[in-house]
């Protein structure tokens, strides 16, 4: 026996000691990149360059119309997807009766969530260009990201509500609350800790994306307003990365788009942490 408890300590000494090299390098890996990102970037920040545009004539580089449309289509995307997302979330933990119908639209979420980006931009390219006749911009784009990202919004919300206690709904209807109140003020407010960690992976897989928005949003670098940038060609922050990386060669610029795109995907995340803290109060 004393051999045997010396084994198993020795073992989970073991195991231990390897989840904490694991995680330590996985810790390093992310601050590497992340320090990396903002030593290469920091010196092509500049106001200039967060304040205006790009102007050929004057020959200067402004992401100002970038940062504008990344903001767009969060708002777009986010608007349309989190009443699809929690509603269909709602409906299969709360209200489906048939299992087979459940196992059907978890099975369908979770292709969805498999299937590489490029291919949602030619699918939101042919569907919504071609065959509604909606302008590259960013309506035609955010429509595109919500179908992208209504799966991880869908699987999020529905796990988070299965972890509220099922002594929660019981006591709720036994002191004669409707099935609707009841998930109201009971299960929604339990479960805003994994709606928000949904809305998080959602906003930052839009603000990652580029394959998707190169069909659908288009490379447009023109300071546009939110009405006048649903129909007209939009670039993103990660288009915009793209296109001076890749076609013009500023590489200082790029690596400087990725550090405001790393700077505004840490304040909206935070933003949305504290809006779900004061929601669970």
């Amino acid at each position: 026996m004393e051999r045997l408890s010396a084994r198993r300590r020795f073992y989970d000494r073991t195991l231990r000691g390897l989840l904490a090299v694991c995680g330590a390098v996985t810790c390093a890996l992310l601050l590497f990149l992340i320090g990396y990102i903002f030593y290469r970037g920091a010196d092509s920040i500049s106001w200039e360059l967060l304040s205006t545009k790009t102007s050929y004539l004057r020959g200067t580089i402004g992401i100002l119309p970038n940062i504008l449309n990344t903001l767009y289509i969060i708002l777009v995307a986010m608007a349309i997807v989190l009443p699809l997302g929690v509603g269909a979330a709602i409906y299969l933990t709360e209200y489906a009766s048939s299992r087979r119908v459940v196992e059907l639209i978890e099975f369908a979420t979770e292709t969805l969530m498999g299937i590489p980006s490029i291919i949602f931009g030619l699918v939101g390219m042919l569907f919504f260009l071609q065959l509604l006749g909606l302008k590259a911009g960013i309506l035609a784009g955010g429509l595109t990201l919500v179908i992208m990202i209504l799966p991880t919004i869908v699987r999020t919300t529905q796990e988070s509500l299965k972890t509220v206690p099922q002594a929660y709904r019981e006591g709720a209807l036994a002191l004669g609350s409707g099935k609707w109140h009841m998930v109201r003020t009971v299960v929604l407010p339990g479960a805003v800790d994994g709606i928000v960690t949904g809305c998080i992976l959602a906003v930052g897989r839009i603000v990652g994306e580029s394959a998707a928005l190169l069909f659908t949003a288009g490379f447009g670098l023109e300071l546009n307003g939110f009405a006048k940038a649903l129909h007209s060609s939009s670039a993103t922050l990660t288009v915009a990365l793209y296109v001076y990386a890749n076609e013009r060669g500023e590489t200082g610029v790029a690596f400087a788009i990725a550090a405001i795109l790393l700077a505004l995907t840490f304040l909206i995340n935070l933003a949305a942490k504290l809006a779900g803290r004061r929601l669970k109060k």
